[in-house]
């Protein structure tokens, strides 16, 4: 049974090696660059539910985009956020602050949300960005030049991973494992809509492009909207393209382990066709091949050899997203970390930013 087990890792992380090798020379970086063409008018729209404290920090750098408006829906928040927003549109005028309304059934709070903006938004290019991203100077111009290059009906980002605490560092890198290391890049432009990726921190649509794919309405209900978007982008005939966000975009999702956990076990159970076995069989590989490979290595050394390959696939996974290289070594805590992401994405319901949801 173990050697079964053996030459399965050893095949599954070759596969992933070779995927990332591939992604490595030709996933695409944000640079800034010019237009050769006109600029078209840019909408930069944020839901925001309990935001303040991430949109005193954020705010700043969306006013150095030079967009025509920014449209900042305050979801029924209990904090500050309109009171924070409503300070910076006294100052820039270009900042407009929206009530949101209630969330009908059937809806996630989020796609409500990006529903009620893209409706007040007159830009021709709506770029729907979360209010904890953080936007370098030319990070819009980079996206809209991306967009005009690759004649791209949506342009969706994924932002450098800003990680301070040792469960950041740990577990948010399997962000970037899961789109570098399953996804070959090529793959995007193929017609197939199933071949298609998105993150809904960053996503550019032109409003061609996201009126035929019925907009957030025809993802009402998913919790992978952003996914489902972008398929229904393809599916429509649009062209879309992804960038990580290198320099000029980047974002601290999660500020501790609890938050992590919350953030990360909503969403997990998706990438696994919403199939509990699944989820437990993805868990109990993961262990295997990061993990339990060091003290396997006792009886057979060449689980020494699994246990390298994960070393080097967090290198080479932390060269091309910008992290730093010595975080190799955390890799055999992640599956231990991981464990109450797990289970939660395992349970049948949940809440998210206070509202309560069933698979």
């Amino acid at each position: 049974m173990l050697s079964f087990l053996l030459y399965f890792v050893l095949f599954w992380l070759g596969l992933k090696l070779f995927i990332l090798l591939i992604n490595g020379a030709v996933f695409p970086v944000l640079r800034r660059g010019p237009l050769q063409g006109k600029r078209p008018t840019v909408s930069l729209l944020v839901p925001a539910r309990n935001e303040a404290h991430n949109l005193v920090e954020t705010l700043p750098g969306f006013l150095l985009q030079g967009v025509e408006e920014i449209l900042i829906l305050d979801d029924h928040s209990t904090d500050a956020t309109a009171r924070v927003v409503e300070q910076f549109s006294r100052q820039d005028a270009r900042v407009r602050l929206i009530a949101g309304l209630p969330k009908p059934e059937g809806w996630m709070g989020k796609t409500w949300a990006c529903q009620q903006l893209a409706q007040a938004a007159r830009g021709e290019v709506l770029i729907f960005t979360d209010a904890d991203v953080r936007w370098g100077e030319g990070g819009v111009q980079a996206v809209l030049a991306r967009m005009e290059q690759e004649k791209a009906g949506l342009v969706s980002v994924y932002p450098r991973q800003i990680t301070l605490t040792l469960p950041e560092r740990v577990l948010l890198p399997l962000i970037d494992d899961v789109l570098l290391c399953y996804l070959p890049y090529p793959m995007i432009s193929t017609p197939f809509p199933s071949a298609s990726a998105a993150n809904g921190q960053v996503m550019a649509f032109t409003r061609l492009a996201y009126l035929a794919a019925g907009g957030h309405a025809a993802v009402r209900g998913e919790v992978l909207e952003d996914v489902r978007l972008a398929q229904k982008t393809k599916a429509a005939g649009q062209h879309i393209t992804l960038a990580l966000g290198g320099r000029l975009v980047a974002v601290r999702m999660y500020h501790s382990f609890a938050e992590i956990v919350e953030g990360l076990g909503k969403n997990l159970i998706e990438f696994h066709g919403r199939s509990r076995l699944l989820l437990a069989l993805s868990y109990l590989g993961h262990l295997l091949a990061y993990t339990l490979c060091w003290p396997l290595a006792l009886f057979d050394p060449m689980w020494l050899l699994v246990g390298g390959m994960g070393l080097v696939e967090r290198l080479l996974l932390n060269l091309k997203t910008g992290r730093e290289w010595w975080e190799v070594v955390l890799v055999p805590l992640a599956p231990l970390y991981a464990t109450p992401v797990y289970l939660r994405s395992g349970q049948r319901r949940y809440t998210w930013k206070g509202r309560e949801y069933s698979r």
